[in-house]
Formats: C-alpha cells, structure tokens, sequence
C-alpha cells in the first residue's frame, strides 16, 4: 500500500514494486491504509504542504496509529519525526527528533543530490544482504540527526540518518526506487517484514 501523499515519486515506486513482483496500490482512504499488510508513505516537496495534504486526507492521526510495516521513503522519512526546521513544520512524531537543514559546504552544495555511500550502523533486517559502502541516491535538503533509532548514515559534510527504525516504522532518506539494486533490496527486505 502506496500512501498517496502527492510525491512526485510514486510512479516510479510504483514501478519498483512491480518489479519485484508486488504491485503496489495507491490511497489515502484511512480504512483502506489500515488494512494495508505494508505501508509505503514516500515523499518529495516541502514539509509543510506534505502535512497539509496527509491532514485534508485525515491520515494524521491513522499513520502514527499502524501496525504493519510503515517505510517513508525521503520527505515521508522526514515526516515520521516530532518536527521539521523547514517552516517550523510539526510532523507526526513517531520518531522523536527534528529535521533540519543541511549545511552548504565548499563542493558540497544544498540539495544533496545524487549517489552517495552508505554507512550501516547496526545490523537490521531492512539492510540484509547490503554490504557497508554501498552506493544509493539521494535528492534532499533536510535531514535527521543521529540518533538512538539510526541503522545507517550518511556523511555529506556533516553526518546523518540514512536508514531509520524505530519499532514498526522505518524511514529511508535516500530513494529506494532510484537506488538501483541496493534499493530493489532494500525494499525487498522491507516486504519482508511483519
């Protein structure tokens, strides 16, 4: 089950998850969410307008709420923290922690965009068959601090959450449907789990 969040991505995640032999559907019906076995909550664009559009949908009290499997992918990652630096937006807060900007750095320009390494920081079924170092890609200019819940990161002049777990939620700052095969099976452990 794809959240239809309104990301620019969801064509081609949609696309991953047929390759791997799981069409996904795409929804924002709360009851139909629910019943999903694995929830999808992928996102490009701008905190702000992306919880406007998950509370038009009544989802903000459903997502928190799920079961199953939940994996954000990007800006869906961001929205599973208490907040974000970017319009001072409160997310929905299954994650504590807040997004912030990334810093500008001499050759390393705001976005952070394209293939970057990533660094596993604790054995997670979600990285099964990953080695340290592999290469995924990114397009994002916020990010997550390390913390407790980080299983991988990423350092793009500063250090930060790549890969996040905490309980049934999961969030990936890179794109898993852009990731070539560390993302087909990134996602492939992620159906995997429950």
């Amino acid at each position: 089950m794809i959240v239809d969040a309104g990301g620019a991505n969801i064509a081609s995640l949609q696309i991953a998850m047929e390759r791997l032999g799981r069409p996904a559907t795409l929804s924002a019906d709360a009851a139909e969410i629910e019943r999903g076995s694995h929830v999808i909550l992928p996102g490009v664009g701008a905190a702000a307008d992306a919880m406007a559009r998950l509370e038009r949908a009544g989802l903000i009290s459903v997502i928190p709420r799920l079961r199953q499997p939940v994996l954000g992918i990007c800006l869906g990652m961001q929205l599973l923290y208490e907040a974000s630096d970017e319009g001072g937006t409160r997310c929905l807060g299954v994650i504590p922690g807040r997004v912030h900007r990334m810093r500008p750095a001499q050759g390393r320009p705001v976005p952070h965009m394209g293939w970057n390494r990533v660094e596993i920081r604790r054995s997670h079924a979600l990285l099964a068959g990953l080695d340290d170092g592999d290469y995924a890609y990114f397009v994002h200019s916020y990010c997550a601090p390390l913390g407790a819940d980080t299983v991988a990161a990423c350092e793009y002049d500063e250090t930060f959450t790549a890969v996040v777990g905490r309980d049934n939620f999961f969030g990936t700052q890179f794109h898993p449907e852009r990731s070539a095969r560390l993302g087909s099976r990134f996602l492939a452990n992620f159906l995997g789990l429950g």
